[in-house]
Order: structure tokens, then C-alpha cells, then sequence
């Protein structure tokens, strides 16, 4: 405790699922306690998050994440995560005081907890030492890529080689985006007289989880939420008695990518054409260890617009590629007296323009009271961009935008733009952000809505409209009822597939096999949810893949299936299969292939299906399949699941190509404001992030049914840990 000065007063206890409660004298040591019990439980997950903010992860988990660590270093995560602290540090030290008061705190337990945790030693890895703008880079890494700036990428790439009319064709909420599901429910329509907050936000599944239950309390406050560790406070999902909040991912676009013109100067340094001709660019070298293998150095190269992350290693060497450079660069007026030039592409994202992240917000929020309070606070948050809910005691609603987005060209938010061309710079204020009233009920699903000026890609509405036609069947809500809103899962987005199924006729007109009409028929007749015993679902899915496949094949797409020329990192956004997959709905009403076709293949796929084993049920194959640092050598002891993308009960595959589920709810909340006894939290895993430990995966059986576990908030029912 010696980094922040204060007497010791900490006291932690656990409830029955080892959930951490942390009681002390003052924000600063509760911030302090919250750094330490989190080390204590976490301390692998907070150094693989500490090292990949810092792109040194290769060091000990190999060359396969060199891809990973590059992209990290020329995005300058944690130069800017520096920037940000610093600025903090100005402006704001009470909220940098907490930040450091946090940051000595995980030191103080790291030793500890990687003593309990055995993935050091498999990897030899040493725990470090964490810095005042860790928790900063972590947050940015967590969230850099959570916008989806590579759709712009796959956009440049459908424009270039399938035509500039398809453009946005595949614009649906696709693999690399995270969502989330969250609504309230006003007090004229609960049992209580209260409102209720619930929801679940979605992101890849990672073991550890991402998100962590706990409460945090002292003089000041005493809130119960879910954190993210490795970061101070309770950022999106939080229960402070008086008033709890909630968010979504608002699917705005604020980064923007920069084609860049770039060339070398005699003397070894970089220039970049923008707006005022050439201006001198910032460059160094950084090496990056790799466990196994020999150092990799990368050049760090950044312009007026920001970081170039793709082409720093394209500069040409041969002669035809330095002349067509040169009279590149003449048509611009600029000399041709200097060596090679190039191109690449820059990053430019609101915190590594402005200094600014946004973490004064986090103590604000602990000590809100009112939704007003929410949102004042919340005046202040930059990156992600988020649709938040809250609700007070006092019968206050909140339904608004947060974040910064910065306004410029439409251009900017569909493709790559020039850097060169002034049009395409940012203005100095950002965009006004949206809010609306709450009439009964509100839904915010990462559909088109409240914040559609701020954005290109939404997620299609089912999800929203689902929920939203569930909570307008009661006016009698309770936390009980409101949980099974959690578990639905009818899947909407089948509609278009089933309705090309039923033009298929009869075997007499299509010639499609008796045994395919009947698979047409059965899913025609299918109740269109996909829990995880239905052998119709199963059925469903194989055929849905099977006509994925197809579409992926047809020579309307041939130009796509080549590689993009971009980082492997990028691979998600880029391939045709996955796009193929969550645009499905599109394709099969509009695009390249025509309706004829359409109808073929759907045909094609009822055959097939009908002629392999029948489908199994949808959880046999619908299984979870987390990401962990260290792969599990047992995967096939992961469960399987109810759900489908398009579902409440939201479980993330890419069909036709994998029926595994990589992407789900993070968590699951129910926040009620007439009693927080009564309010309930799940995640996928557990309080714990040690092997072997009791709490490591015992929510998991709840997490599965879509259950929650309790919210205990009385200290004489909490068990207080020794030591």
C-alpha cells in the first residue's frame, strides 16, 4: 500500500460463488483492493492482457502471435495508453490518483496469484510489473478493434473487384463485431413499482472470462456491477442501489483508415503526402521477442493522420516500382529528386488524436445517485461508443449515446480515403450524440435506431424486435419473469431462408428426391427455435450451411475468394465465407446471384442434406468453443448450446463452416431498483481464473440455461476471507 499512502482497512469476502466484495476506508483503498483481489484471481488473464497492449506476447506464447504483437506496436496502443494517462494526470489527478491506487494494488498481488495460476510455469512467463497507464492500454486494446475499422477494408476489396454498386452489400453485424442485448423496464410496468435493467452483452468468449462480477464499497459507495479486469471501477454494468446503468455497443463509426503515400528520405527517415504536400513522418524501430524463434524488428511508422498499420513493409525496391512512384508523386506537384515511395494505410481513432479516454467517468459513475448523475458522468466517455439505460429509485430513465465520433466525409465511415485530399479531415467538435425518451419500455440490440446517424453497419433487428414484443406482453414484470427474456430463442432471421425453402415444389416440378421434400416440409413445420435438443434445429443449421456453401461457390463471388492483401490480424473482416454467412438474409433477396440460382441452390442444399446422416440436434454440434491463451488439449469436453446469432439467447457460429460458438453472452445481468437483493448477475465461467479452483467454473451449468445467480448484498450472508 505504500504506492498510495493510506492506512490499511481492506476487508474482502466472498458470496457462495466466490465473487469478490470489497469493503475500505476510501475510494483510493478500495481501488487499491479491487487492483488485488483481481491479481489474486486473475493474474494470467491480466498479464496476457498487459502484454498484448504492449504487443509483447510472442515473447512467451510463440510466433503465432507475431501478427498480433505488430499490429499492437504500429497502432501505438501503448504510447497513446501513455498519452491518455499523462493528460489524465493534468486534468484530472484525483481520477489519476485512483487509476495509480488501482495499478499498486494488482502489483501487490500479482506474485500471489501467479503462484496459483500454472500457465506461468507451463510458459515460463514471470509476472511483471503493471504502470499507471496499463489499465489504459488494456482498454484500448480490448476496444481497438471493437468499432470494426477492417470492414472498411473488405469494403475497398468488394468495390475494387466485384463493383462499387455492392459496396455495402454485405453491411449486417458480422463476425468481427461485438453486440449486446439490454432493456429497461419502467416502474408503470413492473410488479414492484420499479424499474428493471437487464441485459447481455456479447463478445468473443475468452477463458477467463472477460467480465467479472463485484462489489465495491466504502464511505462514499457501495455498487455492485460487472468490471472488466484489469480496469478500475464498473465501466458498462453497474447497481449502485439508488440508480443502476447499463450499455450496448451503439455501432458508430469513429475511426477512420487513410491511404497514405509514403517515401524514404536519403538520411533513412519517412515523408507522407497529405493536404500540404510532403510533411515529415514520425519513425522508429521496435524488436519483438518471439519464444522459440529469432527477434523480429518492426518499423513504427505515423503520420499527421495517425499510425500506419498496413503496407509499412511494402516499400519497393525495384526500379519499376520507384518510377511509377515518382510520376505518381509529380502528378501531385511534388519533386522527383527523392528515392522510392509507397503506399500504406493509417489508423486515425479519437484517443490517440485527442489524448482522451474517457476514464474520469469511472469513479463518476460509482458515485451516481440519479440517472442524472449517469448521465453527467457519462458526458465524458470517449471510446466505445455505447448505448446506455439506466433507471433510478426515483423513477428517473435514461436512453442515450455516449462516446466521441468524430464528424467528417460520409467517405470516411465506407472505404479507405486519401490522405491527400482535405475533404476527408476531421472538423474539430465532435458529432452531437442522440438520446431518447422512455415510453414503458426501451430496447437497445445494435439495431438501426437511436443511433443510426452515428453509424453504417447495424445488426438486422431481430433481436430488437424480439425483445421489444416480449416486454410489450406484461405490465407485471418481476426479476424472475424478466430473466426468461435471456433464454428465448426464436430465430427470426430463418424467415427468408424458410420462405426460398417453401418455393421449392413438389419433386414432380424440381426435381427434388422424395427424401428432400420431406427435410422441405419438416422445416416448414419447425417451431424456428434453436434449442439445443431440437433435432429441427440441427436440421435447420445443416441446411442453412449447406446453402452458404453454395452461395460462397457461385461465380458471382469468384473475384472475392482471393486472399485481401492485408494482415493476417485482419482475417476475420476479410474472409468470404464468414461475410457470406451473416449476409445471408441479403443475398438470398438481393445481390450478384440471381433469383433463379437462388432457388437452385436451395434446392441443391435440400438434396444434400437429405441425402447425408440426419442432422443431429443443434447442441451436439453448436458448441462452445472460447478462446484461451493456451489452447485447452481436452476441447471436446465443451458443452453444447441452445441460440444462434440472430437470437435473445445470442450464441455465434459461421455457418457453413463451423457450427462452433466462439461468440455469446459475456455475461447477463437483471438490475432491479426495488430491491438489489432481488437483482441477479451470470457469467460464462466463473469468479475465478485458477485451474482447479472451486469458483474457476461453477456458473457455467446456470450460464448454460440461461439462468442467473443471485445478487447477495447483505454482509452477514458473505463469508469473509483471512489474510
Amino acid at each position: 500500500m505504500d504506492g498510495i499512502g493510506v492506512s490499511v482497512s481492506i476487508e474482502v469476502y466472498r458470496d457462495a460463488w466466490g465473487v469478490p466484495h470489497l469493503r475500505a476506508a476510501d475510494q483510493d483503498e478500495l481501488a487499491f483492493a479491487q487492483g488485488r483481489v483481481t491479481a489474486r484471481d486473475r493474474a494470467w488473464q491480466l498479464e496476457v492482457e498487459r502484454h498484448r497492449a504492449q504487443g509483447t506476447t510472442a515473447a512467451f506464447l510463440g510466433a503465432a502471435e507475431l501478427g498480433w504483437d505488430t499490429f499492437a506496436r504500429r497502432s501505438r496502443l501503448a504510447d497513446t495508453a501513455r498519452r491518455c494517462f499523462e493528460r489524465l494526470e493534468r486534468e484530472d489527478p484525483r481520477t489519476a490518483a485512483w487509476v495509480r491506487a488501482y495499478v499498486d494494488g494488482v502489483n501487490d498481488g500479482l506474485a500471489e496469484g501467479a503462484g496459483r495460476a500454472p500457465e506461468f510455469a507451463e510458459t515460463g512467463l514471470a509476472p511483471g510489473r503493471w504502470e499507471p497507464w496499463t489499465p489504459l492500454a488494456v482498454w484500448l486494446t480490448t476496444h481497438i478493434l471493437f468499432a470494426g475499422f477492417p470492414t472498411k477494408l473488405w469494403r475497398e476489396e468488394v468495390a475494387r473487384r466485384l463493383g462499387e454498386e455492392w459496396t455495402e452489400l454485405f453491411a449486417t453485424d458480422g463476425p468481427g463485431t461485438s453486440g449486446s442485448n439490454g432493456w429497461v423496464v419502467a416502474g408503470g410496468r413492473t410488479a414492484s413499482g420499479a424499474a428493471l435493467v437487464a441485459g447481455d452483452p456479447h463478445r468473443f468468449i475468452e477463458a477467463p472470462g472477460v467480465y467479472q462480477q463485484i462489489r465495491l464499497a466504502c464511505p462514499a459507495y457501495d455498487v455492485v456491477g460487472i468490471a472488466v479486469p484489469g480496469i478500475p471501477g464498473l465501466a458498462h454494468f453497474g447497481h449502485t442501489g439508488p440508480v443502476a446503468w447499463a450499455i450496448t455497443n451503439a455501432m458508430s463509426d469513429y475511426q477512420d483508415l487513410y491511404r497514405e503515400r509514403l517515401r524514404r528520405l536519403p538520411d533513412g527517415g519517412v515523408e507522407a503526402y497529405g493536404p500540404e504536400g510532403w510533411r515529415p513522418a514520425t519513425t522508429h524501430t521496435e524488436t519483438i521477442e518471439v519464444a522459440g524463434g529469432e527477434p523480429v524488428v518492426v518499423e513504427v511508422i505515423e503520420t499527421d493522420r495517425g499510425p500506419v498499420i498496413i503496407g509499412v513493409d511494402d516499400e519497393p525496391g525495384d526500379a519499376t516500382s520507384e518510377r511509377a512512384a515518382s510520376e505518381g508523386a509529380a502528378e501531385d506537384g511534388a519533386s522527383r529528386d527523392r528515392a522510392s515511395a509507397w503506399e500504406g494505410v493509417a489508423l486515425r481513432y479519437p484517443p490517440r488524436v485527442t489524448g482522451r479516454l474517457g476514464f474520469e467517468v469511472l469513479p463518476a459513475l460509482l458515485h451516481a445517485r440519479t440517472v442524472a448523475d449517469v448521465d453527467t458522468a457519462l458526458d465524458g466517455w470517449v471510446e466505445p461508443v455505447n448505448v446506455v439505460l439506466a433507471a433510478d429509485t426515483e423513477g428517473g430513465l435514461l436512453h442515450r449515446v455516449a462516446g466521441e465520433v468524430p464528424v467528417r466525409h460520409r467517405a470516411n465511415s465506407l472505404r479507405i480515403v486519401p490522405a491527400w485530399d482535405p475533404a476527408h479531415a476531421w472538423e474539430d467538435a465532435p458529432a452531437p450524440l442522440p438520446r431518447a425518451e422512455v415510453h414503458g419500455h426501451a430496447v437497445m440490440a445494435n439495431a438501426r435506431g437511436l443511433a443510426a446517424p452515428l453509424g453504417i453497419e447495424f445488426a438486422p433487428p431481430h433481436r430488437a424486435d424480439r425483445i421489444d414484443a416480449l416486454l410489450g406482453a406484461s405490465a407485471d414484470w418481476t426479476p424472475e419473469s424478466i430473466t426468461a427474456v435471456h433464454r428465448d430463442t426464436d430465430n427470426r432471421s430463418a424467415a427468408r431462408l424458410l420462405a426460398a425453402v417453401a418455393r421449392v415444389g413438389a419433386p414432380a416440378d424440381t426435381g427434388l428426391s422424395p427424401a428432400a421434400f420431406a427435410v422441405r416440409d419438416r422445416l416448414l413445420a419447425w417451431d424456428r427455435r434453436m434449442d439445443a435438443e431440437s433435432t429441427d434445429a440441427g436440421l435447420y443449421a445443416a441446411v442453412r450451411g449447406a446453402v452458404v456453401r453454395r452461395f460462397a461457390a457461385h461465380e458471382a463471388f469468384a473475384a472475392l475468394r482471393e486472399p485481401a492483401p492485408y494482415p493476417e490480424v485482419f482475417r476475420p473482416w476479410l474472409a468470404l465465407g464468414p461475410r457470406v454467412a451473416y449476409a445471408l438474409e441479403t443475398l438470398l433477396v438481393a445481390g450478384p446471384v440471381p433469383a433463379a440460382d437462388v432457388d437452385r441452390i436451395v434446392a441443391e442444399a435440400l438434396d444434400a442434406v437429405a441425402a447425408g446422416e440426419p442432422p443431429a440436434a443443434w447442441g451436439v454440434t453448436h458448441r462452445l468453443a472460447p478462446w484461451q491463451a493456451l489452447p485447452d488439449p481436452d476441447d471436446a469436453r465443451w458443452p453444447g448450446l441452445g441460440g444462434d446469432h440472430d437470437c435473445v439467447f445470442s450464441t455465434s457460429s459461421v455457418p457453413g463452416w463451423t457450427d462452433r460458438s466462439a461468440r455469446a453472452s459475456a455475461a447477463r445481468y437483471v438490475w432491479d431498483l426495488a430491491d438489489r437483493e432481488r437483482s441477479g448477475w451470470i457469467v460464462p465461467f466463473g469468479a475465478s481464473g485458477v485451474p482447479g479452483d472451486p469458483h474457476h467454473r461453477d456458473q457455467l451449468p446456470l450460464w448454460l440455461r440461461g439462468e442467473l445467480a443471485p445478487v447477495t448484498t447483505d454482509w452477514q450472508n458473505l463469508t469473509k476471507e483471512q489474510g
